[in-house]
């Protein structure tokens, strides 16, 4: 699963973590700095996203090394997640164990089928609710009250660094809360990552533990597949980066070079901890989205080339993941969607986005797993065929899911619906990423094609600009693979509001629950 695009145009600065790393004396850590070399807090605000105009201007500084001196693009973002295990519901009321990611930071936002990615501003935020964090919070806290009115984003477990000073946020952590959110708190898919180009992400893994299985000293890493450029140290493989232990915590870092739709996993025996459920999704917004209203999107693309991160020679360089388009007079439109790439014509332009990730259980090998008995990989095979995590009818039920651990204590396991609500005369962007180890995958779009745009993070485009996007009513995908699709409802007499229609998967075997004759990949599309 090391898979990753190369380019040669791309680069990723290395930012030394000052989180343990050392199999001897490992501790949780949160990093979250609201300056940096590449975004200077004096020439810019972190905690929120520009208007792109052009490229960073940069200069040589004193050491020697490029430095922005105007016109900074992108923010700082972190988030926060633990390594450990948990429980999902499944679609016929079977309680599946997991080892599996869960969030520590955006609990609120998370919960609310939200990315748990913050701004600085946000993710440094001491907690100080009227009563400590507990176990199953937010689920605990609110139960199935939606929206939630559970608030906080910040960093579970960030406290104030009292030997320094007592209001200095340096990293330091309480052990506690970090414990009584992250044991048994996993979610599939794991918590969901957006980031925009230009963007320096800090993402934390604290390793809390699989309190199910205490046999287990499992390292849990982080792997960004199809990540462009991801440096060795941050990129998870740990033959040529870390793993982190139970009890500690590690700070991967990223530059977002390249607009797509991403996914990423743990690392460590890959085979095991993707079945078991160490998957999550990822996707980074292009700066075309931040284009002033009015202003050019191909001059925007055009301004691109002066960023040696994204430059793009269409003559020279077959790797270019953003060539011009032929023509184009398209601008910035008012920010009601987005685009999925920097196309500079607006044709990936969206009204609402729903990521969807793709992925199947085998319920023997979950069963092992909890049991201390050999697993058999050979005989692996899936019966569980998920939706972000759910099978049908639970793909169309709104909210997060919550599920009773063996801690006694509810939980919000699968926060992500599924259901994709268009509206009248819309577009939506469906950003479907297939994390399944077993089986390919289809899905099937009945009354309204799937308009692809992108195949594994790579707009479809020929380096003359021509367009090479296309429809189609089904696309397969394999494990590890990811594709960029819209359905386009704005013809609104074959599309009116009120209308119903079905994204599934042909393959009538993966529409069931184990032996059951109901579920699996199928979810709805509405007309709203």
């Amino acid at each position: 699963m090391a898979n990753r695009k190369v380019g040669t145009r791309l680069f990723l600065v290395v930012l030394v973590s000052v989180a343990a790393t050392s199999a001897s004396a490992q501790s949780f850590r949160v990093q979250c700095p609201t300056s940096t070399i590449t975004h200077p807090a004096a020439l810019h605000n972190n905690d929120a996203e520009p208007a792109y105009t052009g490229a960073t201007t940069l200069a040589a500084g004193a050491a020697g090394y490029l430095a922005p001196t105007a016109n900074v693009n992108g923010a700082i973002k972190c988030q926060q997640i633990s390594g450990g295990d948990g429980y999902a519901t499944m679609g016929d009321g079977t309680q599946t164990y997991m080892f599996s990611f869960g969030p520590l930071s955006g609990l609120a936002d998370i919960a609310n089928g939200q990315p748990g990615t913050e701004f600085p501003g946000v993710f440094n935020t001491v907690y100080a609710g009227g009563t400590p964090l507990l176990p199953g919070d937010p689920a605990t806290t609110d139960g199935t009250i939606f929206p939630l009115p559970f608030t906080y984003n910040g960093a579970v477990g960030l406290d104030y660094d009292r030997d320094i000073g007592p209001t200095i946020i340096d990293g330091h952590v309480d052990a506690r809360p970090i414990m009584d959110i992250g044991v048994m708190n996993g979610n599939i898919p794991a918590p969901l990552m957006a980031i925009d180009e230009d963007d320096e992400f800090f993402l934390t893994l604290s390793n809390v533990g699989m309190i199910m299985r205490p046999d287990l000293f499992e390292q849990h890493t982080i792997h960004f597949h199809g990540y462009p450029n991801a440096s060795a140290f941050y990129d998870g493989v740990p033959d040529a980066s870390v793993a982190i232990n139970i009890g500690g915590s590690f700070t991967y870092y990223y530059l977002a070079p390249d607009a797509g739709t991403y996914f990423w996993h743990c690392h460590i025996t890959p085979p095991e901890h993707l079945q078991m459920g160490m998957v999550g999704q990822l996707y980074v917004r292009p700066r075309q989205n931040r284009v002033p209203v009015g202003n050019g999107l191909y001059a925007a693309l055009q301004a691109q080339q002066n960023d040696l991160r994204t430059a793009c020679n269409s003559g020279a360089d077959i790797l270019c993941s953003n060539p011009l388009p032929a023509t184009s007079n398209s601008v910035g439109r008012a920010p009601v969607g987005g685009y999925a790439y920097n196309d500079g014509d607006g044709s990936t332009y969206y009204d609402v986005e729903y990521p969807l990730q793709i992925h199947g259980f085998d319920p023997n090998f979950h069963f092992v797993g909890m049991t201390f008995n050999p697993e058999g990989f050979a005989d692996m095979k899936d019966k569980y065929f998920l939706l972000n995590g759910r099978s049908y009818p639970d793909t169309v039920t709104p909210g997060a899911l919550q599920t009773q651990s063996a801690d006694g204590v509810k939980h919000f396991a699968q926060p992500l619906p599924s259901i994709i609500n268009i509206p009248k005369g819309g577009k939506a962007l469906l950003r479907i990423s297939d994390l399944d180890v077993t089986e390919y995958q289809t899905l099937a779009s009945l009354g309204i094609p799937m308009n692809v745009i992108a195949i594994n993070a790579k707009l479809l485009r020929d380096q003359a600009g021509i367009n090479l996007n296309y429809n189609t009513n089904s696309i397969t995908l394999a494990g590890g693979e990811s594709i960029d699709v819209i359905l386009d409802a704005s013809d609104t007499t074959k599309y009116p509001s009120g209308s119903v229609f079905y994204l599934y998967t042909p393959n009538l075997d993966h529409l069931s629950n184990d032996a059951e004759n109901f579920g699996g990949l199928m979810t709805e599309v509405h007309i709203n």
